[in-house]
């Protein structure tokens, strides 16, 4: 005898607090990646204090972002009671099973739509870390040349050493 697909229940209010959570981080990504679009700007025109705003709007979003993360945990468990599952285990997938078909489809694309959105930051913030790196590098080389010191590393002898500096007030011989 072949078993029958376990029956589950729609939970259409699960369904509607699925999508409205997906659409609260879908708009928390776009703002976080215009954020993040706008520093990068700042960072290529050395624009320190848009730097530093652009950091403020980010790590404000950060921490909204932070919130809608508890919200999600919250649906995870919920899921995870009516699947009987753990709710480190639930999927989407596993979720659209509780929901009605429409809704299902609809919360696949939003996923889609913010994995997207997730890829494309963290690309974005990658790029701005790297120019930071350069125009800090470029700094640090202007400083150790404005103070006349060595730069770090290794020279065509081996490791750099600071010389002692010789600083003559009186140069006398007798």
């Amino acid at each position: 005898m072949i078993a029958a697909p376990e029956q589950r229940s729609v939970d259409p209010q699960l369904a509607t607090e699925v999508l409205a959570h997906l659409a609260a981080q879908i708009d928390s990504a776009r703002r976080l990646y215009g954020s993040i679009l706008a520093q990068g700007k700042a960072i290529r025109e050395r624009d320190v204090d848009g730097v530093i705003m652009r950091l403020s709007e980010v790590k404000t979003e950060m921490s909204l972002r932070a919130q809608l993360e508890e919200q999600r945990t919250d649906l995870l468990v919920r899921t995870g009671i009516a699947l009987g599952i753990p709710a480190p285990s639930v999927t989407l997938e596993a979720m659209t099973t509780l929901m009605p078909a429409p809704e299902a489809i609809a919360a696949r694309e939003r996923s889609a739509e913010l994995r997207g959105l997730l890829a494309e930051i963290a690309r974005e913030h990658g790029i701005n870390r790297a120019l930071m790196r350069q125009e800090l590098a470029f700094l640090d080389h202007l400083v150790r040349l404005i103070g006349e010191e060595p730069e770090a590393g290794y020279g065509p002898t081996g490791p750099d050493t600071v010389p002692t500096p010789t600083h003559r007030v009186v140069d006398a011989q007798a």
